[in-house]
C-alpha cells in the first residue's frame, strides 16, 4: 500500500491569518465584486455572485469564522467552490483578503489540529502546517457551512 501523496492547497489570507483550502475544490478565483444582496440570509450571507450566468452564493469567510468584517481591496477576491453534498456539488463563493498562491503539502507535514489556542472550532480544521512564516490553517470548508445551513444557502440561492 502507499503513502498518500501529496496535496495541493490555494493558501489565502484573512487578517494576520493563512488558510489552506484543497485545489480540488477552487473552481476559479474571481477579483472582488459587490455580490447582489438577498434579504434574510445569515450575517455572514453576502448575496449571489454572476458566475457565467449562475447565481453562485457568496459569503463571508471572515464573518462566518467569527473574524471582525473588513473593507474590500484590491487584493480582495472570491474563491468559487465546489462543495460536495450527498447528492450533488454546490457551487459556493467565499470572500477572502487575498490569495497567496497554491503550494504542495506533504500528508507528513499536516499536524492534527489542536483542541485548544484557536480561535476558532476546531472542528472546521482539517490539520496545521508550519512554515517559516508560522502556521497555515487547513480548513474543512464542508464543515463550516454545516448540513443545516447549505439547504439555507442553497435556498436563498433559488429565491433570489
Amino acid at each position: 500500500m502507499s503513502a498518500p501523496s501529496e496535496i495541493q492547497v490555494v493558501e489565502f489570507g484573512l487578517g494576520d491569518e493563512v488558510f489552506a483550502v484543497p485545489v480540488t475544490l477552487v473552481r476559479e478565483i474571481l477579483d472582488h465584486v459587490q455580490p447582489f444582496h438577498v434579504p434574510n440570509g445569515p450575517d455572514y450571507f453576502l448575496g449571489l455572485t454572476d458566475v457565467r450566468g449562475e447565481g453562485v452564493p457568496t459569503v463571508d469567510l471572515r464573518v462566518r469564522l467569527g473574524l471582525p468584517p473588513a473593507t474590500p481591496t484590491l487584493a480582495t477576491r472570491i474563491l468559487i467552490l465546489d462543495m460536495p453534498l450527498p447528492d450533488r456539488a454546490l457551487a459556493l463563493g467565499v470572500v477572502i483578503d487575498r490569495v497567496l498562491g497554491v503550494t504542495t503539502i506533504e500528508p507528513a507535514q499536516v499536524e492534527k489540529a489542536p483542541d485548544i489556542g484557536v480561535r476558532w472550532n476546531s472542528d472546521y480544521i482539517t490539520g496545521v502546517v508550519r512554515r517559516e512564516y508560522g502556521f497555515v490553517v487547513i480548513i474543512d470548508v464542508a464543515s463550516i457551512f454545516s448540513a443545516a445551513e447549505t439547504p439555507a444557502l442553497s435556498a436563498s440561492a433559488k429565491a433570489a
